[in-house]
């Protein structure tokens, strides 16, 4: 019988050094962080549960009258998530529909409710499968959570909120349900959990792409074998089986790679201060689903920030390489830092992803050795403005006013930060030598 995976140190002795002093100043202090979430990381079950009762009710509401801001958050739902699913019906994805850029897994979970439709309708049906999955992703952190001192759960439960309604209209916590229950069996030391794990992690990587980045800090060894293995077997066998019965299963990457500047990107961010300036004469058009960025220098920058996120890559594999240090929290930390420096390179940043970015964080924060904790913090704002600049304040963000670029331009400095917090302190954590 082999033995699971031990932490790696350049120090002999069994227990491991501690890294690198991470708490230079108050915001980045550990124990100031910790205590933040204290007076609410203790309560019992029954307050979480009736907290995310009483959240997810509001939510509700709130799609239900759907008239915030711009209003229109549950069309996506109701007419092209509705579409589509007639079409899987037909055995086909999408054909040449421009708004169809998901990996093919994603068909899986548009085809769902109708396992709920004989008594609901297609969105009431939906919106109950997206209720459960966050049922899900709360009740895997609890359990996690469940010596009381951490918060992982309590983050979940308080945090998705701040993105008001849009994520009861959107299948992003459907993947970050995967992608937080495969990281929590990581978290195990049995093989069958890692595998399971990684399943899961493939099944992700499927529906909406990221999830694999889950894996990016699996310890090397065994555990990494069982995982990535049992990623690429569930993802290959799932691929095999959906080109099988459907038609046009790849057609997503002819439209992924047309895809511009989203306005609500970092580099969308860029040619609206330059357009209110005076310096780019630009406009917004809806292409693709959303509102992108036309005029000169847009096809440049797009590229650029193709090769931002082609270094972003090469960073995380070199940090794999370089990395000596493993903890259990090892890989929440890596998952949240990977995730977080493809978004802000990305030239879509879509007020979804901040679903991802607050599960990964949960995660984390679901082990007391995460140096992630100032991150998780600087998530939280950058959702409550996500929701300002959509739906609230769309329109002003569209035509680049003040107020909208105001949003953008805090909500972005914030997720930059974010990035950039959590590379240092993921590298500082498992790479930086331990001074004797």
């Amino acid at each position: 019988m082999t033995t699971p995976d031990r932490p790696r140190s350049r120090a002999s002795g069994p227990t491991a050094p501690a890294p690198p002093s991470l708490t230079r100043s108050p915001f980045q202090s550990d124990t100031f962080t910790s205590a933040t979430f204290v007076t609410v990381g203790r309560g019992p079950a029954l307050a979480l549960a009736a907290v995310w009762l009483i959240t997810r009710v509001g939510m509700l509401a709130l799609l239900a009258s759907d008239s915030l801001g711009i209003g229109g958050v549950g069309h996506e739902v109701r007419l092209l998530y509705r579409h589509w699913y007639g079409l899987f019906a037909d055995g086909t994805f999408p054909p040449a529909d421009p708004t169809w850029q998901y990996p093919p897994g994603a068909g899986l979970v548009i085809m769902a409710p109708g396992l709920l439709m004989p008594w609901l309708g297609y969105t009431q049906a939906f919106v109950v499968l997206t209720l459960l999955a966050d049922a899900a992703v709360t009740l895997g952190l609890a359990l996690a959570d469940r010596s009381r001192l951490t918060h992982g759960a309590w983050y979940w439960v308080c945090a998705l909120p701040l993105l008001l309604h849009l994520p009861l209209a959107r299948y992003d916590v459907q993947a970050t349900a995967l992608a937080v229950l495969g990281l929590l069996l990581l978290k195990g030391r049995s093989p069958t959990a890692h595998r399971l794990g990684g399943a899961l992690a493939g099944l992700g990587a499927l529906v909406k792409g990221w999830p694999a980045l889950a894996l990016i800090g699996t310890p090397r060894g065994r555990t990494t074998r069982e995982a990535w293995t049992a990623a690429a077997v569930t993802a290959l066998t799932l691929l095999a089986v959906l080109a099988l019965f459907f038609s046009d299963s790849l057609g997503f990457l002819r439209q992924q790679g047309a895809r511009g500047i989203q306005v609500e990107s970092l580099g969308g961010t860029a040619l609206a201060l330059g357009r209110a300036a005076g310096l780019w004469p630009g406009t917004a058009e809806i292409r693709y689903g959303a509102y992108e960025y036309v005029g000169p220098y847009v096809s440049t920058l797009g590229h650029l920030f193709l090769l931002l996120t082609v270094a972003a890559v090469l960073w995380l594999v070199l940090w794999r390489l370089r990395a000596v240090r493993w903890t259990e929290a090892t890989p929440l930390d890596a998952a949240l830092a990977a995730v977080l420096l493809l978004t802000v390179t990305s030239r879509v940043i879509s007020p979804q992803y901040l679903v991802w970015l607050l599960g990964l964080a949960a995660v984390c924060l679901t082990s007391r050795r995460t140096v992630m904790r100032p991150v998780a913090l600087l998530l939280l704002p950058a959702a409550a403005l996500s929701s300002l600049a959509y739906p609230v304040l769309y329109a002003e963000v569209v035509a680049g006013a003040p107020a909208g670029l105001t949003v953008m331009v805090l909500r972005n400095a914030l997720l930059l930060a974010a990035a950039v917090v959590a590379a240092h302190r993921l590298w500082r954590a498992t790479v930086t030598p331990v001074e004797e």
